[in-house]
């Protein structure tokens, strides 16, 4: 192993630079704004593609979004920001069609009850209008854990076959056991009464609720484009980046940062002098790395974070056929996958003439079997569970590919707000100068509209202004949903609190 370091002669007029720790949306537009106000920025990202969980992976030129990634956001600074990247032909306006898949039918979603009646039939329709009249009579008393809060909105008919399930496999805990301060992002907002008078009296392009937003902008070969185009743009004003470079150590020295050291993928350390780091790795990761290290309580504190992880298995079929939404949530319980995505509906450019890619996408915890699985096996299963669900004949798909995504989604136990506080605190007090953006930065279940606020309002706190970075995606401005929030303590974009799990060793 080969070690060296670098002082600030090699920066700029020997300015040291501000280090930014991942090339996610967070990361990157915080070097982008640095770099165009003159500042010296040094990226490191330990991937080899920019992006974070909004790249776009490419394989034998079928190119797939990783969760599906929807560009529309209430903050204008963002969406300037966002074509000030990528110029205006690259976007593409899409529909949004997102159907839940159930029993071999297809229910819109939003719930519309002419479509949700012809689907469920009159007897079962009957029985669904009664059960949701009875929750309206005699609605739970007890509406504190999720079960309840959404039986007192649709009955427990409705509950059972729309939420239930496929709750169940993003987050792998009962529903029954998540509270109701998590007014989930897909039914936020909504109410079977709600349903109806949007059925009944339409808008365009509803945007008061999220999940009944019409139109989106895309670029057209993916999310990633975006964040390849703004790493180009990053080093075309002096900036710098490094990839599949590890973050092994951020040090202080007299109570604020003072260098970062990296390894890269030939096993070379280096050390790097930081007027401040920027910092999107997970915060369970970044305690891990703080020299001197923390006191007990702190490693503690990292060490009791937890995160849901998610892998795609994305299968070439014909087109001929498939469904044209850009994804269905799937809420049978005889299967494993819990969305599947068709890349061709979010862009005719990210797939091939005549044949278009399903991502199927599983929820797991990496020490879940399905984690460890070969990609063969994976590609297997996913092929058994299209034609299980009668959307794919299994003979006609005709090659697969599996992407892994670690620590996807910060994952919620009732003492995680406890334990991003006192690490937030730490850092504040006894290395200052470290600054914490993005969903994993800040383990806060952010989108990336979001995050790449967190990351613009940070470089403005390094020039002199004093945002707090933690109301972001909290306070009313900016919240997708237009209803007042005023006073609401929130946990970033709505997830739920979960059960704890064990402490990472």
């Amino acid at each position: 192993m080969t070690t060296e370091s670098v002082s600030s002669d090699t920066t700029p007029e020997g300015q040291l630079p501000v280090v930014v720790i991942g090339a996610g949306p967070a990361g990157l537009t915080a070097a982008y704004e640095l770099a165009k106000g003159g500042d010296p920025v040094i990226v490191f990202e330990a991937d080899s593609v920019v992006g974070g969980i909004s790249r776009t992976v490419e394989r034998d030129g079928w190119r797939f979004d990783i969760g599906g990634h929807r560009f529309f956001t209430k903050v204008p600074q963002v969406e300037a920001l966002w074509h000030e990247i990528l110029p205006d032909e690259d976007f593409l306006l899409r529909p949004r069609q997102s159907r839940i898949f159930y029993e071999n039918k297809y229910y819109d979603y939003p719930l519309k009850p002419t479509n949700a009646l012809k689907n469920l039939g009159p007897i079962e329709a009957i029985r669904c209008v009664l059960s949701y009249a009875r929750a309206q009579i005699a609605p739970p008393k007890d509406q504190s854990n999720y079960e309840n809060w959404l039986v007192a909105r649709f009955g427990w008919r409705l509950y059972r076959r729309f939420f239930e399930t496929y709750t169940e496999k993003v987050w792998g805990v009962p529903v029954k056991e998540m509270p109701a301060d998590w007014a989930a992002q897909r039914v936020k907002g909504l109410s079977l009464g709600n349903a109806i008078v949007n059925a009944l009296l339409p808008k365009r392009n509803q945007k008061d609720i999220t999940s009944l937003i019409e139109e989106f902008q895309y670029p057209k070969y993916g999310p990633g484009m975006m964040w390849e185009v703004c790493a180009e743009k990053v080093v075309a004003l002096g900036g710098v980046i490094e990839m599949k470079t590890r973050v092994i150590a951020v040090s202080g020295v007299d109570d604020h940062v003072q260098s970062v050291t990296v390894r890269s993928k030939e096993g070379v350390t280096t050390t790097i002098a930081a007027r401040a780091v920027i910092s999107t790795m997970p915060m369970r990761e970044l305690v891990q790395a703080l020299e001197p290290a923390p006191p007990a309580p702190i490693v503690a504190a990292g060490s009791a974070l937890h995160y849901r992880d998610f892998l795609t298995v994305a299968l070439v079929v014909p087109n001929q056929g498939v469904f044209p939404d850009n994804w269905i949530y799937i809420h049978s319980p005889e299967v494993k996958v819990g969305r599947i995505q068709n890349f061709g509906s979010w862009s005719p450019y990210m797939v091939k003439d005549g044949k278009t890619c399903l991502g199927l996408e599983y929820f797991v915890f990496q020490d879940d079997e399905l984690w460890s699985s070969s990609d063969e096996d994976l590609v297997a299963l996913a092929t058994r569970e299209l034609e299980r669900l009668g959307l794919v004949p299994k003979n006609v798909v005709e090659r697969g590919y599996v992407v892994r995504v670690p620590k996807a989604y910060p994952y919620y136990d009732g003492s995680y707000k406890e334990n991003v506080a006192t690490i937030d605190a730490y850092l504040q007090h006894h290395m200052a100068g470290v600054h914490l953006i993005g969903r994993n930065g800040m383990h806060k279940y952010n989108n990336q509209d979001h995050s790449m606020l967190t990351a613009m309002l940070t470089v403005e706190n390094l020039r002199g202004a004093r945002h707090d970075i933690w109301a972001v995606n909290v306070e009313d401005e900016y919240h997708e949903q237009s209803a007042t929030t005023a006073g609401r303590e929130g946990t970033g974009r709505d997830a739920p609190i979960l059960p704890a799990r064990p402490t990472a060793s």
